[in-house]
């Protein structure tokens, strides 16, 4: 519908049930849970057509989907996994807190921890999929996967840094800054 410009450029703001998703490029291995296990905590797994490895949703989480047809000097892939840090940056230090991006891997970081996650697609410069940012997330599913793949580091969420804030606040925080550092004019049209 994008690229048919039947819609204007659109940000998604969801929350999903619990579920694993799994990218193009993903591991088998990274799921630590079997079909039985997985579905005695309610949890469902399914592949996407997104880039990265491994992730968990759930309630408490907001995930977000800009569908934004890039443009001009907007056509560069890394800069618009940039772009997405940037605005989740900003995000959460209007609630104190900061976070940083990590050189070697994609997402945002509160120190060791990554506490958004970032798996994107693009076709014909059209983007979609987009991030998740651990809001007051039940943090124990994610012991259920290797997150994004990656051995050795942490998650964490807003709530257990000791930040108590609402979907709706932070939802709000994150589209004046997509409107800021993507430069689109973002009118709101909330479903929940």
């Amino acid at each position: 519908m994008r690229r048919s410009g039947k819609i204007v450029d659109t940000l998604l703001l969801v929350e999903h049930p619990h579920v694993v998703t799994k990218g193009s490029g993903s591991s088998d291995a990274h799921v630590l849970v079997n079909d039985e296990q997985a579905a005695a905590m309610g949890l469902s797994v399914h592949e996407t057509t997104r880039g990265g490895d491994v992730t968990y949703h759930g309630p408490g989480q907001i995930v977000g989907y800009p569908i934004f047809q890039l443009e001009g000097e907007e056509r560069d892939a890394h800069e618009y996994l940039r772009r997405l840090e940037e605005v989740i940056i900003r995000s959460l230090s209007d609630f104190g807190i900061e976070g940083t991006r990590d050189g070697e891997y994609t997402g945002v970081w509160v120190g060791p921890n990554k506490i958004a996650a970032i798996g994107v697609r693009l076709a014909h410069w059209i983007t979609s999929h987009g991030f998740a940012l651990n809001v007051s997330s039940d943090l124990r599913y994610f012991e259920t996967i290797v997150p994004c793949g990656i051995e050795g580091r942490g998650v964490t969420s807003m709530a257990e840094l000791g930040v108590r804030a609402s979907l709706d606040k932070v939802e709000d925080r994150l589209i004046a800054h997509f409107a800021d550092v993507f430069g689109r004019d973002m009118q709101e049209a909330k479903i929940r």
